[in-house]
């Protein structure tokens, strides 16, 4: 009995050893076929680095205002008797908006009027009389003084009248009328808005920094949100003053503003074009990584160590510098010639091989 168990016990033990032997086996050589695997090349997409003509931009926002905009209000206190526009209209220069109640101002005018033409009758009878040499100088004088009095008072009588009119200074696109017919309004009191929209400008401020780059007349451009077009214009005034607390400098531009497409108020976001540069690498910034580490890219480089063909990529740390729409600049890392994977680097890592599907152009 206790020779059957022996021998079932030594039986049990060479099973289980072989379990584990063939296991062991196993893993080993599951090890050694994925180690001696050859990595199938990855096709990426590059660009080729060259030195190009660099077009470096300041950038800034600003507030778009028209050329001339103005809120209109009366010079005198009265009732409105007339509203003689209509909202989002253009409107030449002289044009009646508003009128203000004016009876007793126009019932002075007539009594000036009168007394204006009596004094004119006095005047022409007592240069006749002079002429006759019946008057005295000192009684023309009087009358003639008379007379230039009353002149004095028809223009006051007339200016009177016209401050209850108010008419528009110049041309543009009138707003919403903010006052009715009836209402009691005083000076002060904004009866609309006149906005000159053919010719728009805009207000934005730039670092101190800035200021030996730029100068009256210097190129901007001008884009707002939900318009692709861009609008051109020029720098017209820059502030002599920095800003003591924000240490910024004011600037004014002037753009054209086709269709109307520029409105008073808007957000706008302003590029101003400095000195063309030569010589310079500038790359997509999708093709720069960042990290902890720094900015990198990866070079697809011939793999020294394969055969004749093969590709592989090498992570390059780079320097940045400027960027400009879809580009930036990279001032070091980077050679001309060199081919930048362009798409694909999140599955890549140093000295990944790679096979080049498509060489793109840069980016301008």
């Amino acid at each position: 009995m206790i020779k059957r168990l022996v021998i079932a016990v030594i039986l049990l033990g060479l099973v289980a050893t072989g379990l584990v032997g063939f296991n062991l086996f196993r893993d080993r050589m599951i090890a050694d076929f994925f180690a001696n695997m050859p990595v199938q090349p990855l096709p990426v997409e590059v660009v080729e680095a060259r030195a190009t003509e660099w077009q470096p931009t300041l950038t800034a926002i600003g507030t778009v205002h028209a050329a001339q905009g103005v809120d209109l209000t009366v010079e005198a206190a009265g009732i409105v008797r007339e509203i003689g526009f209509a909202p989002n209209t253009e409107i030449p220069e002289g044009e009646l908006l508003l009128r203000l109640d004016s009876e007793v101002q126009r019932a002075d005018l007539a009594a000036v009027r009168a007394q204006l033409e009596l004094e004119r009758t006095n005047l022409d009878r007592q240069q006749e009389l002079q002429s006759r040499g019946v008057a005295s100088n000192v009684t023309l004088d009087q009358s003639r003084a008379a007379f230039t009095a009353s002149e004095a008072q028809l223009a006051r009588a007339e200016a009177v009248i016209a401050q209850r009119e108010l008419r528009a200074p110049f041309a543009g696109t009138i707003g919403l009328a903010r006052v009715d017919i009836g209402q009691y309004i005083s000076p002060g009191t904004i009866v609309t808005t006149l906005q000159d929209l053919d010719t728009m400008r805009v207000d934005f401020s730039l670092p101190e920094q800035t200021l030996p780059y730029l100068h009256v007349g210097q190129r901007l451009h001008v884009r707002i949100e939900g318009d692709e077009r861009r609008f051109d214009g020029e720098i017209t005034g820059i502030d002599p003053r920095v800003d003591p607390s924000s240490r910024m400098v004011s600037l004014r531009g002037r753009v054209d503003n086709p269709d109307f497409a520029l409105t008073p108020g808007q957000f706008a976001r302003v590029e101003i074009d400095l000195p063309t540069e030569t010589g310079v690498i500038a790359l997509p910034q999708t093709v720069v990584i960042s990290s902890l580490y720094g900015d990198y890219l990866y070079v697809v480089r011939d793999n020294e160590e394969a055969d004749e063909d093969g590709l592989i990529v090498r992570q390059v740390f780079v320097t940045t510098g400027r960027r400009s729409g879809a580009l930036v600049e990279i001032s070091e890392g980077v050679a001309p010639g060199d081919r930048i994977v362009a798409t694909g680097q999140n599955r890549l890592n140093n000295r990944a091989p790679v096979t080049i599907s498509d060489t793109l152009e840069p980016a301008q």
